[in-house]
C-alpha cells in the first residue's frame, strides 16, 4: 500500500514530552518516544512480550519500559533488561519493531514501511525558506476522509457560502477562471482570484485576493496570498499557509495548519484565533459530506469549471494509486 510509503505527521514536536504519546495512523497504534539522547523514536503501541501497550509506560534513560513486566527496549528496539530475571541476557530476537520518525516544521512525522526504491519526501513548504514568521495552528480532528480536507483546502468556490464576511461575500461569489498545471509532486494552480472582505488578521477593509496552491503530497498542500496593488495590507505583506493531514483511519484524519508570514507584531495566540475561525466554518461542512471517502470516478460527483483544480488532485491521486480514503 502506497500510503504506507509515504511521510505523515502524527503529532506536534511540543505535545512529546517526557512520557511516551499514543498516536494513530492509518489504522494502526503508535508510540511516540524520545530517549534522553538520540532522536525521536515511533514504534507500534504494542510490547512484544505480552501486547502491552508501551504508551502506557515510561521513559528510563535511553529505553522505554514496558508498564505491564517493566521490559525495556533501547531506542534500536533491543530489550536490555527483563527485571524479574536479573541475570538474564536478553538475545537479539527479543526486540520491538520500529517505524521511520523524524521532525519537521513543528512536527513529528513517521513512515510505517521504507520503500524499496527512493520513496517521496516529506512534503516542502515554500514559506518555511523565506525569513516569514511561523506558527503551527492545530491539530484538529475531523470525521472524515484526509482527500476530502485536501480539496476543501484547494477550493475557492465555498468561501462567499462557508465564510461570508470573512474570506468570501455572498453577494460576490464569482471565481476568475485560472490554470492548472501538473508539478512533480502533484497539481499547482495559479491566477486564482477571489474577492474577500476579510482575508487575514490585519485587513481593514475588502481587497481582491492572488491566490496560488499547490499540492506537495497527497494529503498536504500550501497555498499563498497576494494582495492587489493600493490594497489595505502593509507593503511587502506576504502570506502561505502550509496543510498538512494525518489520515488516523480511512474516515477519519487530524489537521494541522503552519502559518508563515510578515506579521511579526501579532501574538501566537491571536494568529491560531483567526485560523480557527476559519476552519472550523468549514468543519461541520466536511463532516456532512457523503461519502466520506473522496469519490475518484468522475462521474460519481457533478462539476463544473471552477472545480477543476479539485479534479486534477483527483487525478492525481488515481495516478499515485492513492487507495485510503478514496472511493
Amino acid at each position: 500500500m502506497i500510503e504506507q510509503t509515504l511521510w505523515h505527521p502524527v503529532a506536534l514536536q511540543d505535545d512529546l514530552g517526557a512520557a511516551p504519546l499514543a498516536v494513530r495512523l492509518l489504522d494502526q497504534d503508535l508510540v511516540l518516544w524520545r530517549p534522553h539522547s538520540g532522536p525521536v523514536q515511533a514504534w507500534p503501541d504494542r510490547c512484544p512480550h505480552r501486547g502491552a501497550r508501551l504508551s502506557l509506560g515510561r521513559v528510563q534513560g535511553d529505553t522505554l519500559q514496558c508498564a505491564y513486566h517493566g521490559w525495556q527496549f533501547d531506542a534500536q528496539g533491543l530489550c536490555q533488561r527483563v527485571p524479574a530475571l536479573p541475570d538474564f541476557k536478553p538475545p537479539p530476537t527479543h526486540c520491538a519493531p520500529r517505524h521511520e520518525a523524524c521532525e519537521r516544521y513543528g512536527l513529528i512525522w513517521v513512515r510505517l514501511q521504507t520503500p524499496q526504491a527512493a520513496g517521496a519526501p516529506l512534503p516542502d513548504f515554500c514559506g518555511e525558506h523565506a525569513g516569514l514568521r511561523q506558527v503551527n495552528c492545530g491539530p484538529y480532528d475531523v470525521a472524515t476522509s484526509a482527500p476530502r480536507v485536501v480539496e476543501n483546502f484547494l477550493d475557492m468556490a465555498h468561501f462567499g457560502f462557508v465564510h461570508d464576511g470573512w474570506l468570501g461575500d455572498l453577494q460576490r461569489p464569482e471565481i476568475e477562471p485560472y490554470e492548472v498545471e501538473e508539478t512533480a509532486t502533484g497539481v499547482r494552480a495559479h491566477g486564482c482570484k477571489a474577492w474577500q472582505p476579510r482575508s487575514n488578521l490585519h485587513a481593514t477593509s475588502g481587497a481582491q485576493i492572488g491566490y496560488g496552491y499547490e499540492v506537495t503530497g497527497p494529503y498536504s498542500a500550501v497555498l499563498t496570498k497576494v494582495p492587489e496593488a493600493g490594497s489595505a495590507l502593509p507593503p511587502g505583506w506576504q502570506e502561505a499557509i502550509a496543510l498538512f493531514i494525518c489520515p488516523v483511519s480511512e474516515e477519519s484524519c487530524r489537521v494541522w495548519f503552519r502559518l508563515a508570514m510578515a506579521d511579526f507584531q501579532s501574538s501566537d495566540e491571536s494568529l491560531r484565533a483567526f485560523q480557527h475561525t476559519i476552519f472550523t466554518q468549514d468543519q461541520p461542512v466536511l463532516q456532512s459530506q457523503r461519502p466520506r471517502r473522496l469519490p475518484l470516478d468522475a462521474r460519481s460527483e457533478l462539476h463544473a469549471s471552477v472545480d477543476r483544480l479539485s479534479l486534477a488532485y483527483r487525478r492525481h491521486l488515481r495516478q499515485l494509486g492513492i487507495t485510503y480514503g478514496v472511493c
